[in-house]
């Protein structure tokens, strides 16, 4: 890929090209994922793929791409965090009724 992306950058006029098209490429892929974003399926997935795109021709891009990756890490630590929260309370709100584990019920 290197030796093929040096090849364009030698020729000013392809390699213009090159970079409009995949700006053109990226910014639809990202809009369109936007669109999806509300609607059932993939439309982070497809934004992300969208920002990796641009994110071959353009460093805004690339860091724009590892901020929103940290934020959706951190995201699903605190979803999985607060489901197991809900968890454990719910198991709690369970256990009056069941005799406890070491107790026999024949007493």
């Amino acid at each position: 890929m290197e030796r093929w992306r040096a090849m364009i950058r030698r020729r000013p006029w392809l390699n213009t090209a090159y970079k409009v098209a995949v700006t053109v490429l990226g910014v639809l892929v990202v809009i369109v994922g936007l669109i999806l974003v509300p609607l059932p399926g993939p439309g982070w997935l497809i934004v992300f793929i969208g920002l990796t795109i641009l994110g071959t021709e353009y460093h805004w891009a690339r860091r724009l791409l590892g901020w929103l990756r940290k934020v959706l890490a951190r995201f699903w630590e605190r979803w999985n965090a607060w489901r197991a929260a809900r968890r454990a309370r719910k198991a709690e709100a369970r256990e009056p009724d069941e005799p406890p584990s070491g107790a026999s019920s024949l007493t």
